[in-house]
């Protein structure tokens, strides 16, 4: 399936900033279940931008912009050639252990609510497959439960002016869901990308990725509560959404007020 893809983000890096250096995670890369046609990011320093593979083999960016404006707007447009292979990535090259993924991180925690039922169920060969397959649906009652009741408790919130209450999305769906899968030592990661879940416009999007030793990493995606298919674009994979966000601004540390001179004996 050919998705086309337009998408345009805006950060702002306030006034006055004389350098400034973004982290870009926006590059899909050809594999099992895609192959990338085309592809761009327009924004300013993209061109002189470092390019490398990270530690969870994303293809990353390094952006510098000297004196900014105040808002950075940034434009990606491609077309991707996607395989609906259900949900099977498979072994990747060039990535780390599945093992690392069994690590907790900030954003992926467990809920007992969804995995309780799951402890003492089958979680080698085809009783993995079913058991995450299972975990997606939970995973789908639970925080979607709380979703509706969010929104219920939202507008009791607005009639008694009490504030807002936060929304769920399709980052704590995959959170739930990886942090449901570790907790039953199942190695899992987060998924950052496009779907094209309605029409042809494709939006970005998360999901998850969950190890199975005999076919591999298999994508899972529990906001739609179904397993991720030609309507799918994959970007980048890391331990949780903190960790591979689309555009993270780097630090720049300033060069040293004094100078340090050398006499010659």
């Amino acid at each position: 399936m050919l998705i086309t893809i337009s998408h345009t983000l805006s950060l702002m890096l306030g006034p006055g900033t004389v350098r400034s250096v973004q982290h870009v995670l926006l590059t899909p890369q050809s594999g099992p279940t895609q192959m990338v046609r085309q592809w761009s990011i327009d924004m300013p320093g993209m061109a002189g931008a470092a390019s490398f593979i990270d530690g969870f083999g994303n293809r990353a960016h390094l952006v510098t912009q000297y004196r900014p404006e105040a808002q950075l707007t940034v434009s990606v447009k491609g077309i991707v050639d996607t395989i609906d292979r259900n949900g099977v990535i498979g072994r990747l090259p060039g990535e780390p252990p599945s093992a690392i993924y069994r690590r907790p991180s900030p954003l992926a925690k467990a809920a007992g609510a969804i995995t309780s039922k799951f402890r003492s169920g089958p979680k080698e060969g085809q009783g993995r497959i079913a058991l995450l397959h299972e975990l997606m649906a939970r995973v789908g009652e639970v925080i979607g439960g709380a979703q509706s009741q969010s929104q219920s408790a939202e507008g009791q919130a607005q009639a008694q002016s009490q504030g807002e209450v936060a929304k769920v999305g399709a980052p704590d769906f995959a959170h739930a869901f990886i942090g449901a899968a570790r907790a039953l030592e199942i190695p899992a990661r987060y998924v950052t990308g496009y779907v094209a879940a309605h029409g042809d416009d494709a939006s970005w999007h998360a999901w998850a990725e969950a190890w199975d030793d005999g076919l591999g990493w298999i994508a899972f995606d529990p906001a739609l509560g179904y397993c991720p298919t030609d309507r799918h674009v994959r970007v980048a994979t890391g331990l949780d959404g903190g960790a591979v966000p689309a555009i993270r601004g780097v630090p720049v540390i300033a060069a040293p007020l004094t100078d340090v001179s050398v006499a010659a004996q």
